[in-house]
């Protein structure tokens, strides 16, 4: 190889080294020249692979030319003060530090002694060292201590500019700090002096300006580091934190719009250099102005800014939040209280003037009240919210966060209160939605439902639902049950009469005052088709009667009238009798009151507790209230059915359990306790909705009727006090995956947040006889169909825990098929109830009975075929396995029939290449007819199985990336706002990323990663891709990448489900305790999740069985108790799990307290001690 040729720098430092002088190279990477191996074999016997120059090079070199290039470069900068001049040359005339040379190697025999000698030369050398640094000498070392460098500005020249210390200093551990010599030194730099200077010139003012001033002497520091202070003193943070301090903010300047005609966006040449950091001298002062900019000046430019934009667009909402959101910025770098509380009037006059040009902005109005809520008492926040509600009583949104509002005021909380704003808010918004229908039938398409009447009756069916979980939650189980009934009869099963709403009221008054079986119940009817039947029998009665009137029509003899002698005679009898009887009665009765006062006192004494020893009744045994507790508890669960009131009282049966019924008496409920939240629905998709709620506020298991971006979802997960099924199944996946590896597992896990519908026979039953009397309402409806018959399964199951081959529904879905055979969807729920059941072969059959019958049936019913195809598919891809690929070839003989068009046969081979070619024409086709309707924003269930079935078919038989092209094209068919709306997208993603996860291997798993976080942008509060985020990242990723992830969404779209996962994924993994409190803090902290139950119950367990720390369990409790204190669950919470920590005074006053906000208590404390007793 030739000899490399020296660079400019290298000529000017030092010579080349002569050929004479040049040594033996050590690991020739490269062949050498001819002259080079010569020279090597006569200077040296090394072997040929221990030959490379770079071995041979002075390192003093480099050293010279670095110096020289800094000389030059000064040189070339503007003359600066005599100071730094004088310094310039003082470090000019600064001898070098010394080179290093290299040893040459040798294979004689005497190379090992020559190499102990220099080990013990170099030995000697670092003892001389050592001992130099401790008497304080200038070997380049501090006189501190040994082996501590100088400092960054001494005049103490040092051989090298930094070290790596990878040896823990013990004595920081003694001390308690970090040796003061070991902490490099700062002081902010002023920008000031900075204008105009190009990025060099930056460097060189670092290196010789004032702020790194050289300190003449190391024992001097001290003096200076108390006079100037260091970069965490008092003076610097002074400087840090003020506002007229100078900072260089890097803006990114305002590129212009691209259209779509440019290839690439272009780059300018101020752009390129603002970029680097090049000023030039003549833009100097045009970019130092938008780089150096001090928090006043920002205040004031976007305070500027701002006004601008609200007078250019003065209805612009965005603008007008922006405008108040700065404000609370600008709050936070004010230390003074009351600087605070002058800008927080700023921003109420600011969103008061955007509320008066913009009236009937909800997200403006909001925004005041909260700034309104920050500033005034409670009583004056209420009031205020009362008056926006009457201006505008209609807004569902608005209604919505003053009732939660008004559950979160602890001091003003009962359950009366509560109760009466909910009647005032159903009362309201049912007044407004049947104003806009009056508005709506006058208008010109009165059969087309109108989407703003649609959004108000939907809204006012989320605000009755959150009555009746409140109602719930505070203990009133039964109340909640009747008006789930109340409201369902009321609505669904309405008489069709041309009734007005005051006579509607008092017709359903005289159904609910009977013995009529309601919603729910066995033989239920619904009050339409009662009232028929009561109309029925009121005139077969009045028949009969008319008719023993006419046959008994006749003279019946003389009567003897009484004499007036005779009538005063017998009156003066019954005064004496009842005199007598009178006087009996009084003695009885004050007989038994002794009796009974007398029987009291003894009987507290009885059980531990003497009124005249003073200590007014107080239970001091924890343990009894432990027992009250549980008892309370297990009522809760089996007191939800209202007591129907019995009329009938003379029988001796019903004397007997006389005061049995005065104890049930509080389970009655009244028409006037649900009269008030009575509301008529006239839309299919409000019906449908109260439905589908229903079943899921009971946990029964429905299809996703809503996106989980709606607010219904939203504001039902947040409402919730235990988790239903399907969010446990996801946790517990997570849990598996990520306590695989682990030895030690945590034991945290959330089945305590499990509630104990899915548990209960009543309630699975109650549901099941509800919703089989709804589908005379919603016929053919399959996702009330599958609610039935998987609550007939669980109902089933738990009435007969003994393993059955039998699908439990079996029974039941054929008596529905016998009343309507035509329908085909029943078939395929039915048969896919089957199929999860294990009976496969069952549900082949009823797969191919429905699918041949499909050509005889009605268009419209024909229209559903595409959904029973891909149910069929999907059972038996999930019935394939690897060694069993007769699966396969039935889905794709199936999806064929689809596709071509042609009729379904009943598998018998596999499919020819004919019919799978007619197949994907078909497929083409008809997904263009699809393609078409969603242009048009029309998109259902029979679309979206189409879509699937084609991706199917794709992949079983091209590959699963003509399957993802599929639904790639699906999804740029609808507009990017849409896609955030309705569940059935959402569907048709999560099926996206199974398809994309089953095929991981081929497909790579970055791209199912990529996939899975542009999902999680479009569907934050999905369950599924939450779910899959954890579990991908876990194997994909490293855990802070996963966490920062994780903390991005937190911060952007914060929700109950989201911190669910984020907080598994640490609890799971055995994190820091540090941490998962900070998370709860942080997602507690939050506005409006601080009324989750769900989380404060999950904070309480982490704290008792995790971090084992019951005292900060406990302070943890009382913080929820007052952010949630409508519910019952929480309370009693502490009464079961904090006992350990409580005094049975506390748990006392907490039993006071819940009486006090008016909780339903159902059981007595004196009756757990006549138990012990």
């Amino acid at each position: 190889m030739e000899e490399k040729q020296p660079s400019p720098t290298e000529d000017s430092a030092a010579p080349p080294p002569s050929s004479a002088e040049a040594k033996p190279s050590l690991f020739p990477l490269f062949p050498l020249t001819a002259s080079s191996a010569l020279q090597t074999t006569t200077t040296s016997s090394a072997p040929p692979w221990l030959s490379n120059t770079s071995f041979t090079a002075d390192i003093s070199i480099i050293n010279d030319a670095v110096a020289s290039q800094l000389s030059r470069e000064a040189e070339q900068l503007p003359p600066q003060s005599d100071d730094e001049g004088e310094d310039e040359n003082r470090a000019q005339e600064k001898p070098l530090p010394s080179s290093y040379e290299i040893l040459e190697s040798s294979e004689s025999d005497g190379g090992g002694r020559e190499r102990k000698k220099e080990r013990r030369r170099k030995k000697r050398k670092k003892r001389k060292r050592d001992s130099s640094a401790e008497r304080g000498g200038l070997d380049g070392f501090g006189s501190r201590k040994s082996r501590v460098r100088a400092w960054a500005d001494s005049e103490a020249n040092v051989s090298k500019g930094y070290y790596f210390d990878s040896h823990g200093d013990r004595d920081n551990l003694a001390f308690g700090c970090i040796y003061r010599m070991d902490i490099a030194r700062y002081k902010p730099y002023n920008p000031l002096k900075l204008s105009g200077l190009h990025v060099r010139g930056l460097y060189w003012w670092n290196r010789n300006g004032t702020l790194w001033e050289r300190d003449g002497d190391v024992d001097a520091l001290d003096a200076k580091i108390k006079s100037a202070g260091r970069y965490w003193s008092g003076k610097y943070m002074a400087l840090e934190r003020h506002k007229s301090f100078k900072r260089i903010r890097l803006v990114d300047s305002k590129l212009p719009p691209v259209t779509m005609e440019d290839e690439f966006i272009p780059l300018s040449e101020s752009d390129a250099g603002a970029s680097h950091g090049a000023v030039d001298n003549d833009s100097g002062p045009k970019t130092s102005g938008s780089l150096e900019e001090s928090w006043e000046d920002e205040m004031l430019n976007k305070t500027r800014e701002f006004n601008k934009l609200t007078r250019e667009h003065p209805h612009d909402e965005k603008v007008w939040l922006a405008f108040a959101e700065f404000q609370d910025k600008v709050a936070r770098m004010q230390r003074q209280k009351g600087a605070r509380l002058q800008t927080l009037e700023k921003k109420i006059s600011i969103l008061e003037k955007a509320v008066e040009l913009n009236p009937d902005n909800e997200e403006i109005l909001l925004g005041l009240l909260k700034a309104y809520q920050m500033r005034d008492s409670s009583d004056v926040l209420i009031a205020r919210w009362e008056k926006i509600l009457l201006q505008h009583p209609g807004s569902c949104k608005l209604w919505r966060e003053f009732l939660l509002i008004v559950q979160r005021n602890f001091s003003r909380f009962k359950v009366s209160e509560v109760r009466k704003m909910y009647a005032h808010a159903i009362e309201a918004l049912s007044a407004a939605c049947s104003k806009h229908s009056r508005q709506v039938l006058q208008g010109a398409d009165p059969s087309s439902p109108d989407p703003v009447f649609v959004q108000l009756e939907l809204g006012l069916v989320d605000v009755f639902l959150s009555l009746c979980r409140f109602e719930w939650q505070a203990g009133y189980r039964e109340l909640a049950t009747a008006l789930f009934q109340a409201e369902i009869e009321f609505s669904l099963f309405c008489p069709p009469l041309l009734l007005t709403e005051q006579s509607k009221h008092r017709l359903f008054e005289h159904f609910w005052n009977s013995d009529g079986a309601r919603v729910g119940e066995e033989g239920a009817l619904g009050w339409s088709t009662w009232l028929e039947k009561e109309e029925e029998t009121r005139q077969q009665v009045m028949n009969e009667e008319l008719s023993c009137e006419n046959e008994g029509g006749g003279w019946t003899g003389w009567s003897e009238p009484l004499s007036k002698d005779n009538e005063g005679l017998v009156n003066v009898e019954n005064e004496a009798n009842n005199d007598l009887l009178m006087g009996d009665d009084q003695d009885e009765e004050e007989y038994k009151e002794v009796e009974k006062e007398v029987n009291t006192e003894d009987l507290l004494k009885m059980i531990g507790l003497d009124i005249n020893a003073g200590d007014g009744g107080e239970v001091n045994d924890v343990s009894t209230w432990i027992k009250w507790s549980e008892e309370e508890s297990s009522r809760d669960c089996d007191q939800w059915m209202p007591v129907r009131r019995k009329l009938d009282t003379a029988s001796p049966a019903s004397e007997a359990n006389k005061t049995d019924d005065d104890e049930q008496l509080l389970r009655v409920v009244l028409y006037e306790d649900v009269n008030e939240y009575l509301f008529s629905l006239s839309t299919s998709e409000g019906r449908l909705s109260l439905l589908s709620q229903f079943v899921d506020f009971y946990g029964g298991k429905m299809s996703q009727l809503f996106c989980s971006n709606s607010p219904t979802w939203a504001d039902n997960i947040l409402s919730l006090e235990s988790m239903p099924d399907f969010m446990l199944e996801k946790l517990k996946c997570i849990h598996e995956v990520l306590t695989k590896t682990q030895n030690n597992p945590t034991g945290f896990s959330f089945q305590f947040l499990s509630g104990s519908f899915s548990r209960n026979a009543d309630i699975m039953k109650f549901i099941r006889n509800a919703v089989l009397l709804c589908l005379t309402i919603f016929p053919r409806n399959y996702m009330l169909e599958e609610a039935v018959l998987i609550s007939e399964e669980l109902y089933a199951t738990k009435m007969n825990s003994s393993n059955c081959k039998v699908t439990p529904c079996r029974a039941l879905a054929k008596s529905l098929l016998k009343s309507d055979r035509q329908d085909v969807l029943l078939c395929g729920v039915y048969a896919r109830r089957e199929a999860n059941y294990g009976n496969i072969d069952h549900a082949r059959k009823v797969f191919d009975m429905a699918l041949l019958s499909v050509e005889g049936l009605p268009v419209e019913l024909q229209s559903s075929a595409p959904l029973l195809y891909f149910w069929y598919a999907e059972v038996e891809i999930a019935n394939n396995s690897s060694d069993d690929r007769e699966s396969s070839s039935r889905a794709i003989h199936i999806l064929s029939c689809l596709g071509s068009g042609t009729k379904y046969n009943p598998f018998k081979s596999q499919a020819s290449s004919l019919l799978l070619l007619r197949a994907h024409q078909g497929f083409k086709e008809k997904l263009r007819t699809v393609w078409s309707s969603w242009v048009r924003g029309i998109i259902n269930d029979q679309s979206v199985a189409l879509i699937c079935s084609a991706a199917l078919f794709e992949e079983l038989t091209t590959g699963w990336d003509a399957g993802i092209e599929v639904l790639n094209q699906a999804f740029t068919m609808v507009l990017p706002e849409r896609r955030s709306q309705g569940y059935q997208l959402e569907f048709l993603f999560n099926y996206y990323i199974k398809m994309l996860q089953r095929h991981q291997r081929q497909s790579s798993l970055m791209k199912v990663w990529e996939s899975i976080l542009h999902g999680l942008q479009i569907y934050p509060f999905s369950p599924e891709l939450l779910k899959d985020v954890v579990e991908v990242g876990y194997y994909y990723t490293t855990s802070n990448k996963l966490r920062r992830i994780l903390d991005d969404c937190c911060y952007k779209k914060p929700s109950v489900v989201l911190w669910l996962f984020v907080l598994s994924y640490e609890m799971f993994r055995g994190g820091s305790h540090h941490r998962i409190r900070g998370l709860f803090e942080k997602a507690l902290g939050n506005d409006r999740l601080c009324s989750s139950v769900v989380l404060w119950r999950c904070y309480i367990e982490f704290e008792m069985e995790v971090a084992h720390d019951p005292s900060a369990a406990r302070r943890v409790f009382f913080r929820a108790i007052h952010a949630c204190p409508w519910s019952k669950r929480l309370w009693l919470d502490g009464f079961l799990k904090l006992n350990s920590v409580l005094t049975a005074k506390e748990l006392s006053d907490l039993q006071e307290v819940m009486r006090d906000k008016e909780l339903n208590l159902r059981t007595d404390i004196y009756e757990i001690l006549l138990q012990e007793s």
